[in-house]
């Protein structure tokens, strides 16, 4: 089940009177839950811009974080060598550089045989700006055949957040399975999904018998903006209705696993901050949201529900007609991505 609406504030609840009514931070909460408020932006946005999401957890999410992190990469019994220590593999300030050429890439050389999971299957395309000064896109290609679920170095479940911004995940091969700390997604090839900055993810494949049974991988491209969020492009005299409409836009509903077995498993938190990539160990799982209501939130598209735009007479529109998601950039009608 899903919620229809693009930017609208929902409600959602696993367990029913989990929710708080008529406040968002009482002082004995249902259930014994624990309040937390998740911020998109600033609390002083204005109304229409404002993102945020009140959570109602089993375990507050600061539980364990006196565990440390530690930067990934690393090989002394501490950290997991097998993450790599910067998201995508190349490191900005030396690996990067202006070439005025046309460009075109082939597709990620696999390794068959070799058991890769979402991070790990991350390369970088190209990029712009500074993650650190929340300006420019970064874009990504990913192939992966492991599911992040028991693919720590010790078989614990390893989960992830960005502190850098919001990924756009476009699945080209294998459909995926998304869970965050807001509920489930499915993305199939054709389906597209946003996941805010600071929201815990895991992305495992939807079949994962797929790949195993012919040694194929999961495919697909990541685009990230390190400022401000997806918005839908204005309509202007197309009216008000065309490209992507609102009530097309998913958002998951509360999920929650109340045994002992899962809400107290130990797992991995990777943190993408500034590029590179740290993880922590923590003592319970991050999907223990018994409740919530907000708009700071996970979503998916399916493109088959675009209502395209084109000429009937004759030229050439711009392409700019085509767009599902934009985000604004610095000057006035210049997008950012």
């Amino acid at each position: 089940a899903y919620h229809h609406g693009f930017g609208n504030h929902f409600e959602s609840e696993a367990y029913p009177g989990a929710l708080p009514q008529g406040r968002n931070n009482p002082r004995i909460v249902p259930l014994g839950l624990y309040t937390e408020q998740l911020s998109g932006t600033a609390f002083t946005a204005p109304r229409n811009e404002n993102r945020r999401t009140w959570l109602y957890r089993a375990q507050p999410s600061v539980s364990g974080t006196s565990n440390s992190f530690y930067a990934c990469g690393g090989s002394d019994g501490t950290v997991s060598s097998s993450l790599p220590e910067i998201f995508g593999g190349a490191d900005w300030s030396t690996d990067m550089k202006l070439d005025p050429n046309p460009m075109r890439w082939g597709a990620i050389p696999l390794q068959p045989g070799k058991r890769v999971n979402f991070i790990q299957g991350v390369h970088t395309l190209l990029g712009s700006g500074d993650a650190t000064c929340k300006s420019g896109i970064g874009i990504y290609v990913y192939a992966f055949n492991t599911n992040m679920s028991g693919s720590a170095s010790g078989g614990e479940d390893l989960h992830m957040y960005n502190s850098d911004g919001d990924f756009l995940i476009v699945p080209q091969q294998e459909a995926l399975w998304i869970q965050t700390e807001i509920g489930r997604l499915t993305v199939a090839p054709g389906e597209i999904c946003v996941i805010p900055r600071g929201i815990v993810f895991t992305v495992n494949i939807l079949n994962p018998e797929n790949t195993a049974e012919d040694g194929s991988f999961a495919r697909g491209y990541i685009l990230e903006i390190f400022r401000g969020q997806f918005m839908l492009p204005e309509l202007g005299p197309i009216g008000s209705n065309g490209l992507a409409n609102s009530r097309d836009f998913l958002h998951p509903t509360a999920h929650y696993v109340s045994e002992d077995s899962q809400t107290n498993k130990s797992c991995i938190i990777v943190n993408k901050f500034g590029q590179q990539l740290f993880q922590r160990a923590n003592p319970h799982s991050p999907y223990n949201v018994v409740a919530w209501h907000g708009n700071y939130l996970p979503y998916k598209y399916d493109l088959g529900r675009f209502c395209a735009v084109n000429s009937v007479t004759y030229d050439h529109p711009d392409p700019s007609i085509y767009t599902v998601l934009t985000a604004k950039g610095d000057e006035n009608g210049t997008a950012l991505a």
